[in-house]
């Protein structure tokens, strides 16, 4: 799979203000060195030229790839509505592929009327829950975060964790929310020290413990009776749309 795209995140503006490349990680990344590498996907919510959420998701996205893990962020920029004759387009085939590469994803969201934006119900939206015999969600680790314009709100994480059960995902206790995102990002589209920022390193710390730990017991946890018996009538999992039929 091709990465270049994917590290745009590690272009800085000024690399002098690289908190992340100082954090007190150490025993971390040694034990992550010690296992696979981990693919991490993130989605942020936001077409915005200047977008929080996407500012907030580079910086999982760093922390991330600082800890040792294979991290892409996907672009939304470009990805057609959801709707019944846009599969085979390359940013719905590209997000798609990226899910089934992932073993963890990062969810970011800014809260607008109080919910979750199109921007970013519609990624989910087009990362269907199975496709053929692959379910693209099933099992991966999900860490969630949003950023809001005003006070401090918990909706968009409180609809992210309803999402991510709905994937059938091991969403992570842990999660960020950002109050007045505009006022935490400095010129440099870095976030400022804060105990807000704390709490983004302890999200990312606690999804890639989680990730790593799971890993390993994947096909074990997600084993289910209901698809065993699909498999033996059918011979493979069925698609959504072959059992709407």
């Amino acid at each position: 799979m091709q990465t270049q795209s994917y590290k745009i995140f590690q272009t800085l503006k000024n690399p002098a203000c690289d908190w992340v490349s100082k954090l007190n990680l150490t025993s971390l990344k040694q034990y992550g060195q010690s296992h696979p590498r981990v693919h991490v996907l993130v989605l942020y919510g936001s077409l915005r030229e200047r977008s929080f959420s996407r500012l907030l998701a580079y910086e999982f996205a760093r922390i991330l790839d600082h800890l040792g893990a294979d991290v892409r962020v996907f672009d939304p920029t470009g990805l057609p509505m959801k709707d019944g004759v846009s599969e085979n387009h390359p940013k719905v085939q590209e997000l798609r592929s990226l899910s089934q590469w992932s073993q963890a994803h990062v969810w970011v969201s800014p809260e607008q009327h109080g919910q979750v934006t199109a921007v970013f119900k519609n990624q989910i939206d087009w990362i269907p829950l199975s496709l053929g015999s692959v379910r693209p969600t099933q099992g991966k680790t999900l860490a969630i975060a949003q950023v809001c314009g005003g006070s401090q709100s918990f909706n968009s994480v409180n609809t992210l964790r309803i999402l991510g059960r709905w994937m059938r995902m091991f969403t992570i206790p842990n999660q960020s929310s950002v109050p007045k995102a505009w006022t935490e990002f400095d010129a440099d589209d870095r976030m400022k020290p804060s105990d807000l920022r704390q709490r983004v390193v302890d999200v990312a710390e606690e999804l890639f413990k989680f990730t790593i730990l799971l890993r390993p017991q994947m096909e074990f946890l997600t084993d289910r009776h209901s698809e065993r018996e699909e498999k033996l009538e059918n011979g493979r999992l069925l698609s959504q749309a072959e059992k709407v039929q």
